[in-house]
């Protein structure tokens, strides 16, 4: 498998407060790799250092072999990102914002090519033809993938995409992202659940004030195994905090 993301010793620091501390991590071509872990302990850093909005303190970001900083433009025409809240347009329907934000990002699409990229990320052909303003957040969710998937990304970064949706509208979320990750695209994906962690990906890593702690095969623990690793890397971090405090 071709690795598409790369962090290489990578640290962000602000002011006094380590963010990142040396994270090592790689997701190949076909893979969802997700990032567990509290507030605060690294996990958005990471993804706004590799799309770039960030530079790193030291260490490098790299995206299909190019290195962020120095390949900016070309590193995110490669990349997809879905924030924990898409930011869409809503007095325009979602067709109409795909059409939007193809066109800014300098791509070109026919109506029947976004109909089918709105059809490919499950959105029902007549909310593609409603207002965004009425759109649940999961709608807002598959229409911000048919935009990075209208880009051709080969790389798609999730900062909390399943906050705030109901049981089905997140299985349908992880289905979809499944699905993309086996026609090809690396996912990685912050995340606060635990469960669709382990149902979601191949590789599962455990991240705390700025360092990758730990990195879990889902495959080799039931959920109360995972469950159970987590917490007590937490209660660790809770436990060195209050004696810093004392």
């Amino acid at each position: 498998m071709s690795e598409l993301l790369r962090a290489r010793d990578l640290t962000k620091v602000f002011r006094s407060n380590t963010a990142l501390d040396g994270l090592d991590l790689s997701v190949n071509a076909g893979e969802i790799v997700c990032l567990l872990g509290a507030n605060g302990a690294g996990k958005t850093t990471t993804i706004n250092l590799f799309l770039g909005f960030l530079e790193p303190t030291s260490g490098a970001a790299f995206v299909d072999g190019a290195e962020v900083g120095a390949n900016l433009k070309r590193t995110r025409g490669k990349l997809g990102y879905v924030p924990e809240q898409v930011s869409l347009y809503p007095a325009l329907t979602g067709l109409e914002n795909l059409d939007y934000f193809v066109k800014l990002g300098g791509g070109r699409a026919d109506a029947a090519r976004l109909r089918g990229l709105l059809d490919e990320v499950g959105l029902d052909r007549g909310a593609a033809e409603q207002r965004v303003g009425g759109y649940s957040k999961g709608m807002r969710q598959k229409v911000g993938l048919a935009i990075a998937l209208a880009k051709g990304a080969k790389a798609l970064l999730l900062d909390e995409p399943l906050s705030g949706l109901d049981p089905s509208a997140a299985n349908e979320f992880c289905r979809l992202l499944r699905r993309l990750a086996d026609d090809g695209a690396a996912v990685l994906m912050a995340t606060h659940d635990l469960f669709r962690a382990r149902e979601l990906a191949d590789r599962i890593g455990i991240m705390k004030s700025g360092a990758l702690v730990e990195e879990l095969s889902p495959e080799s623990l039931d959920q109360a195994a995972l469950e159970q690793i987590y917490l007590r890397h937490m209660h660790d971090e809770e436990r060195a905090t209050e004696e810093a405090r004392t």
